[in-house]
Parts: structure tokens; sequence; C-alpha cells
């Protein structure tokens, strides 16, 4: 004998009971604001002479000083692999990245980054 199917099961017993009570009613969303709606002016606090000694000082990096972030987004795999080839060859991926920057401006005719840095 074949086992009933548990689905159909529960189709046919709630067929069966009577209606359970409404639950609460959904409410609906606010209207959007027109586009031309006027907002509130946007306050910038001023600081207190207190809250100035508070406030914790920019943290201050002097190997980026005369330097600019070059980025991009890659597949993780990417990343992943960089990091491994970093750790095999006990070096950092920023020192990968200006290796593999030097080979490209080699590539198309101009002066290496190691040259600029010196």
């Amino acid at each position: 004998m074949m086992a009933g199917n548990a689905l159909q099961a529960v189709l046919d017993k709630a067929s069966r009971e009577p209606a359970a009570p409404a639950a609460e009613p959904i409410r609906k969303r606010a209207a959007p604001k027109p586009a031309n709606a006027a907002r509130p002016a946007k306050v910038t606090p001023t600081p207190s002479p207190e809250g100035a000694a508070a406030a914790p000082a920019k943290f201050y990096r002097p190997s980026r000083d005369n330097r600019r972030f070059v980025g991009g987004h890659f597949d993780p795999a990417v990343g992943k692999q960089l990091r491994l080839i970093a750790v095999e060859d006990d070096t950092t991926v920023q020192a990968l990245l200006e290796e593999a920057l030097d080979l490209l401006f080699v590539k198309k005719g101009r002066q290496k980054i190691a040259d600029l840095a010196k």
C-alpha cells in the first residue's frame, strides 16, 4: 500500500475545519510625498568646547603621505589568489600590485612606478 501524500492530507484537513478568525488587517503604506515637497533644512550641529576634546582625532598614517588609492571591484577569487601569491612570495598585496602595474606600464611604453617612487 502506498503512503498518503502529506500535503494533500493537510489540505483535506483544512477544508474540513471551519475557517479561523481573520487576522489583524494589513496596514497600508503611507503615500509617497511629491517630489516638489519642501524638505526641512539639514541641521549641522556646532561642537561645544568640551565636545571637541571628547571627539577622537583622525588617525594619521604617514605611510600614505603623497599617495592615492587606486582600486577596483573584482571577483572574490581574484582577491584570494592575490593574497595566496603574497603569502607564497612572503610579500604584500600592495607590493604585488605595484609589480603588476610596473609590468603594465612597461608594456604600454610608460615609466615604471618604482622609478617614480625613488
